[in-house]
């Protein structure tokens, strides 16, 4: 990794929330795709993942990278029991969008949308913010999801009854947590590292 601190035009920064895809302009130096080590290729876990800079700044640490998408992986992926899809990418999309972090919304929104076929009420989340009206199981969701990203924390037992009560089960409630909590991570770790491209 050089020292260099990359400098990017802010006119390439998108200033509003969106479900289209986004580029991700990286400040250190990421690995080239040409140049990564069979270790760092196995970090990635999926070797698409070699296209994106954001995965290949993270490969100049193989191990963490591991630890990361394998995480990721089981928390959005595994899907055989309790929350379905749509809701664990709506928690991330929330998320994203009460920390700021115009990229992960993009990417989550666009997941939620897939899943739900609701692409309106996904925009409308993105476009009006987290106190948005949706229906009693989304806005549970939502609610409970920046309730975990406050600082502090501010998620709590009338969260979990609010979440029973449209519902969800004990396990769907813990992969709602999981969601939440490790995308309120994940938007920190890249709002430190770079910015979003339009």
């Amino acid at each position: 990794m050089s020292n260099a601190t990359l400098e990017r035009p802010e006119t390439a920064a998108p200033n509003a929330f969106t479900q289209a895809e986004l580029g991700w302009n990286a400040w250190l130096d990421p690995v080239p795709e040409s140049a990564l080590t069979e270790r760092q290729k196995e970090g990635l876990v999926d070797i698409v993942r070699a296209k994106s800079a954001y995965f290949r700044l993270l490969a100049h640490d193989p191990d963490i990278l591991r630890f990361r998408t394998l995480a990721d992986k089981d928390i959005f992926y595994n899907t055989r029991a309790g929350l379905p899809r749509a809701e664990r990418e709506l928690a991330a999309a929330a998320v994203s969008r009460s920390n700021g972090c115009i990229y992960c919304a993009s990417v989550h929104a666009r997941f939620a949308s897939t899943y739900s076929k609701r692409s309106d009420d996904v925009q409308r989340l993105l476009d009006e913010g987290v106190n948005v009206d949706l229906d009693p199981l989304w806005n549970a969701v939502v609610e409970a999801s920046v309730a975990l990203t406050a600082t502090p924390v501010a998620f709590g037992p009338e969260h979990v009854r609010q979440l029973r009560a449209v519902g969800l089960d004990d396990l769907a409630i813990a992969d709602l947590i999981h969601s939440a909590a490790f995308f309120n991570w994940a938007n920190r770790l890249m709002l430190s590292l770079g910015e979003p491209e339009a």
